[in-house]
């Protein structure tokens, strides 16, 4: 049995072992295959990589669980075997190391997927699956648990909190993932996790993956400035270089072993390595810390430090940050009218039709991005040109589809600083419904987590929760569908939109009103104010489109109407009459209308706001 870890960890550095994966591949294991099912498939060759690391002189070893959890093992339809997997890679383990005087650490990393505030999985879901991968490798004998790679603190926070449930007793080495300036993928900075991890009571911090031993070494000084926990380092082999198409890791053994000496002399007690980094470099580094005195924990610096976030200034009242937002609080009904970018750069026939609805008294265009995955001008582009040569407001729609977290905030604050002021948050069309199937999407975050982040930069606070100065003016709407069938599942993603700071909802267009009914019911523990989808419809086979592929529900009754008629110029007129029967009997029920455009047809969108009486007009 190996000797109590809290006792070596004061005594003298420990040093753990190196990649998995790394040496999987190397074997010939190709990285499509999932890793962690090689633990019951083909235990004999984990087992040998556990021995190449022992012999090298490695006092923790790490099990092949990394991704053994049921969110990342459903990619490859094992999620039902997260627990045989788990014990598997425990007891193989175990197994290697039962000559040697060292520990078994079970390895759980992320799920792979987003937790709220930023995606739709709860805290609990996520917990739950912690818990479960926790408890089948407590089951299989580890004598450590070890998080690893998490580069969002609210995610690691939960899987802290899994393993504490499971087994109390069982030290945790909390580990996260850092960017070459130091800071966590949320944006955290050392100083930041560093205190949030210790308040955790986490029984040893640090960071691992991403870097290379030298961002590594700046970042654990200054975690260290505000804990007096055990550190552990394992950096990657330095940053990646692709040679003949393979990502190769070039830091020589001897590079790291000399880095392995700097990490304990700045109060590292758990030293290892990640990605890149073989049996080789742990022995040259388990030359070099034998060679240098056993640091104590006498040696320990003892700084207080504060775990408080940065507290989030009120944001700018919602009357306040624009027009449009003063009318929603005021409560007045609001009409918007949606204009789709071009396809190259004329834009002269949209800026005649936001002159063209501006005159008749609509309050703002409402410009979609890219709708359908199709290509299209820059909708935040076009917002700034629309506002600055026609003077009327632009709703900017916002979706998730091709930006990471990084590149949402620029966005945001460049929408901000030229001032548009009005957001719809949506996740998006994915690419396979455009034109474009094969171009790739990016969705690091949904809707829901798109909210949290404007929500923050209203607050001034950027996605990490990092003071940014004066916050942004947004007036934040989301969208919503009314007549799915999974309406249940709809409504709880409003709710968490609500939770997340949404301010107003602009439905999906509204053919049975009897389903914006409905709608209306179920939210009222969550009302904000609701704008009602308005759509003109066009044609027989407009109606089938978007009843059948779009997923809007449109009544038998409307589609024999839209049928009926035998040309396109009454074909338009029905669609225009139906529309205007919509408005009518949704007036009351909501506070405000967005009216499509069909084809680009202004005349038709302002032909059915006649429907809300003689201030609309209908001349150009």
């Amino acid at each position: 049995m190996p000797q109590n870890f809290h006792d070596r960890l004061q005594r003298a550095p420990i040093l753990c072992d190196g990649a998995m994966g790394t040496l999987l591949y190397s074997k010939g294991v190709f990285i499509n295959r999932c890793y962690d099912e090689l633990n019951l498939s083909q235990p004999e060759l984990i087992r040998g990589i556990h021995h190449e690391y022992l012999q090298a002189g490695a006092e923790i070893i790490e099990t092949n669980t990394f991704g053994a959890n049921s969110f990342r093992l459903a990619r490859h339809s094992l999620a039902e075997q997260v627990r045989d997997i788990n014990i598997a890679g425990a007891r193989i383990a175990k197994e290697a190391a039962k000559s040697y005087d060292v520990w078994v650490a079970g390895s759980i990393g992320p799920l792979g997927i987003r937790i709220e505030p930023l995606g739709k999985t709860s805290f609990e879901e996520a917990r739950a699956a912690f818990r479960t991968q926790a408890a089948a490798l407590v089951e299989g004998g580890v004598d450590l648990l070890m998080l690893e790679t998490f580069g969002y603190l609210e995610e690691i926070h939960q899987a802290i909190l899994a393993c504490r449930d499971v087994a109390p007793n069982i030290p945790i080495i909390a580990q996260v993932t850092i960017d070459e300036d130091g800071d966590c993928l949320d944006g955290s900075e050392p100083e930041t996790f560093g205190a949030r991890l210790t308040e955790w009571n986490v029984d040893v911090l640090g960071i691992n993956c991403s870097v290379g031993p030298v961002a590594m070494l700046d970042a654990i000084e200054r975690v260290r400035a505000v804990t007096s926990l055990p550190l552990a380092a394992q950096p990657n082999a330095g940053m990646p270089r692709s040679v003949e198409g393979r990502n190769i890791y070039l830091c020589s053994p001897e590079y790291m072993a000399s880095y392995a000496r700097k990490f304990v002399a700045a109060g590292v007690q758990l030293v290892g390595g990640c990605c890149g980094t073989t049996p080789d470099h742990i022995r040259a580094m388990k030359s070099s810390l034998r060679v240098q005195e056993a640091r104590g924990s006498a040696a320990i610096s003892e700084v207080l430090h504060s775990a408080s976030a940065p507290s989030a200034p009120a944001s700018t009242a919602l009357a306040k940050r624009s027009r449009l937002g003063a009318k929603i609080a005021a409560g007045d009904f609001v009409t918007m009218v949606e204009i789709v970018p071009p396809k190259g750069i004329n834009i002269l026939k949209e800026i005649e039709g936001a002159k063209f609805v501006k005159s008749v008294g609509v309050d703002a265009v409402n410009i979609p991005d890219s709708p359908r995955a199709s290509a299209r001008m820059s909708n935040q582009a076009l917002s700034v040109l629309m506002q600055q040569a026609v003077g009327i407001e632009a709703i900017l729609h916002y979706t998730c589809r091709d930006r990471n977290v990084l590149g949402i905030q620029s966005d945001l604050l460049g929408a901000a600083a030229t001032g548009i002021n009005n957001l719809i948050c949506i996740t998006g069309d994915p690419p396979k419904m455009g034109n474009y199937p094969d171009a790739t999407a990016v969705f690091d975050v949904d809707s829901i987590g798109l909210v949290n982040i404007v929500h923050n930069l209203n607050c001034g606070l950027d996605i990490g929760g990092h003071p940014i100065g004066i916050g942004t003016s947004f007036v934040i709407g989301v969208g919503a569908n009314p007549g799915l069938p999974n309406l249940d599942e709809e409504i709880k993603r409003f709710e968490y939109k609500v939770q997340a700071g949404a301010e107003y909802v602009v439905t999906q267009p509204v053919f049975d009103l009897r389903l914006l009914e409905n709608f209306l019911r179920r939210i009222e523990h969550c009302r904000i104010p609701v704008i009602a989808g308005i759509w003109p419809l066009t044609s027989a086979r407009n109606a089938e489109f978007m009843k059948n592929e779009l997923r809007v529900s449109i009544p038998d009754e409307i589609l024999n109407r839209m049928t009926s008629v035998t040309t396109p110029e009454a074909a338009r007129e029905e669609g225009v009459a139906i529309a205007r029967e919509m408005l009518r009997a949704v007036r009351d029920r909501v506070q405000g209308a967005q009216i499509s455009a069909p084809l680009g047809r202004y005349t038709s969108a302002v032909d059915v706001l006649e429907a809300l009486g003689s201030n609309q007009s209908t001349s150009v």
